[in-house]
């Protein structure tokens, strides 16, 4: 493929150097440039960039908001299509956005799919779960935000959305071990967000979070169709949703146990 659009991709990254080649290959073919922006890799995450053909930056982490508005700052299009070193553009959406630009896009921000890709997988399944993103746009037109942990494109006002049929997968998990380790770190990071905010959650939830999250995963996600593999799936996603509560309410422990001292 030949096709170069006048667009910027970028991708932040750390210790990616089992994924990121995955994800610079799935774009650099089609567009004007690849950015990727690392907070201080210890592997190979920025030879391999270099390699592949991607301009890098280093900026030391700062919640992912902020990382991926100093990566946006580095991009010398107007158009930005975002993705991350766990992802992939596959075929069908690469050839979507190319015809997007024959000759330009109508609108201003489009969505794209994500759905979730297991380490056993080379793709994802028909029913995977996914969810939807801005991820393809017009940096004049809207920009991620700065929050910490919501990596989030806000549109502008009046601005023209639209959604893109082709998925991009998401190889989020490298491990099971992998997977908890990064939820143990993320939930921290969603507390302390949700601190900042003045939050506040029911007791309640401690009973309620763990059941429920898993029969969210496991029927209205679907999960059940990948067999055995679904329960650890749907587990895996139980937890994550329990510790982040757990860990609230014992921040809100601690908090009344200094009132009262």
């Amino acid at each position: 493929m030949d096709t170069q659009l006048p667009v910027s991709a970028f991708i932040i990254a750390k210790d990616e150097e089992d994924r990121i080649l995955k994800a610079i290959n799935s774009v650099k073919d089609w567009v004007d440039e690849v950015i990727v922006v690392d907070s201080g890799s210890a592997d190979r995450t920025v030879e391999i960039a270099k390699g592949a053909g991607a301009i890098v930056f280093f900026n030391e982490w700062d919640g992912y908001g902020n990382q991926k508005r100093f990566a946006e700052d580095q991009c010398r299009n107007d158009w930005l299509l975002n993705i991350d070193a766990d992802e992939a553009v596959t075929p069908k959406l690469a050839q979507e956005i190319i015809s997007l630009f024959t000759p330009a896009p109508e609108d201003d921000i489009y969505k794209v799919y994500i759905v979730d890709v297991f380490p056993h997988e080379k793709t994802a399944k028909d029913w995977a779960f996914g969810y939807w993103q801005y991820r393809l746009y017009n940096k004049g037109k809207g920009r991620f935000s700065e929050s910490p942990v919501h990596d989030t494109v806000r549109p502008k006002e009046d601005v023209k959305l639209a959604k893109l049929s082709g998925r991009v997968d998401h190889y989020s998990q490298r491990s099971i071990q992998f997977s908890v380790e990064k939820l143990n770190r993320y939930s921290d990071m969603q507390v302390a967000d949700m601190i900042e905010r003045g939050r506040s959650v029911s007791s309640w939830r401690l009973l309620t979070e763990f059941p429920l999250a898993f029969f969210k995963s496991y029927f209205a996600r679907k999960a059940f169709l990948y067999g055995w593999w679904g329960v650890v799936v749907s587990v895996n996603y139980a937890f994550s949703r329990f510790i982040r509560i757990a860990k609230f309410y014992q921040h809100q422990l601690n908090e009344a146990s200094k009132a009262r001292n």
